[in-house]
């Protein structure tokens, strides 16, 4: 009998690390500052990075590759790619031009995004588990004229509930959940089996200080409380109509902001890693006493040795 073959979410974990960066500043950058701004976190030895696409943002390709390109090795990825942004097509063969120009260094991130943002862009949110099958199954298919990269950027699909977990697990390196805590982190790998990558988000703030963090990391959650996909999901965790309410309780948002000394951050994320996560991408929220990137600086030695 011959051996199960490995999924493709082991390797994909072990070059991605046990912690990255997830951020939203590279957005608010010009060229030249995210060019420093990249290769500072490649200095720092964080091994990945994370940027999203939002309706407001830089082209995620564009954006991709021109960290790619300020870079040496850090791996740099979609966290996530719009369907309703790019066709099919567009995003297939975009990720198949950077991970020619770029082997080894590109993770592909993509999501279903959330109905206000689909609407802003003019697109039908609609059966969304139905729409990224359909999406994963025209990527699958999808012609490409250039020559194929050697090594594919792998794919890992945005998941949160039950049924897009299971299908990140069938159809792609893995998940790629945002805005959980901890509990979700252990559902979540039980849904996806050993083998598909879980790289999961972390919001942090590294202040001592409870009202001050909170403060901040109220500031960042209220825009996603809004947002049925989280909010839903908090819900289906056990997470009461109170603790969503209004600026949300102090327990939820200590479970989904990690805030604290180097120590107390450190902690949230080994229970990231202990709960099944293979990767944990920190994402420290300006507002604070420190900017991202000093917090980023400040918490590489305790993070980047868990």
């Amino acid at each position: 009998m011959q051996p199960e073959a490995e999924h493709e979410g082991r390797a994909v974990a072990r070059k991605l690390g046990r912690v990255g960066v997830w951020t939203f500043e590279a957005d608010r950058m010009s060229a030249a500052e995210e060019r420093d701004f990249a290769r500072h976190i490649e200095r720092l030895g964080y091994p990945a990075l994370w940027i999203p696409e939002s309706v407001v943002s830089k082209e995620v390709f564009v954006h991709l590759a021109l960290l790619l390109g300020a870079t040496e090795r850090l791996i740099v990825a979609s966290g996530i790619a719009n369907i309703h942004a790019h066709d099919p097509y567009a995003m297939a063969n975009g990720a198949r031009a950077l991970a020619d120009a770029y082997p080894g260094r590109l993770v592909l991130g993509i999501g279903v995004s959330h109905a206000p943002a689909v609407k802003r862009r003019g697109g039908d949110y609609n059966k969304p588990m139905q729409q990224m099958r359909e999406y994963l199954d025209l990527m699958d298919g999808a012609a490409y004229s250039g020559p194929e990269p050697a090594e594919p950027a792998p794919r890992v699909l945005a998941a949160l509930g039950p049924k897009m977990l299971e299908l990140a697990a069938e159809r792609s390196a893995g998940a790629h959940p945002y805005f959980v805590p901890v509990e979700h982190t252990s559902a979540a790998r039980v849904t996806l089996g050993a083998g598909p990558l879980l790289a999961t988000e972390q919001a942090v703030v590294l202040e001592t200080d409870p009202t001050a963090a909170r403060r901040v990391a109220r500031d960042h959650m209220k825009r996603y409380l809004r947002l049925d996909n989280y909010a839903n999901n908090l819900r289906r965790l056990g997470w009461a109509e109170d603790d969503l309410a209004d600026d949300a309780s102090d327990a939820l948002v200590d479970a989904i902001v990690a805030w604290g000394g180097e120590a107390a951050i450190a902690a949230r994320v080994r229970a990231h890693l202990e709960a099944g996560a293979d990767h944990v991408c920190i994402q420290p929220l300006p507002g604070g006493r420190l900017d991202p990137t000093e917090q980023l600086r400040a918490l590489a030695p305790s993070l980047l040795s868990l």
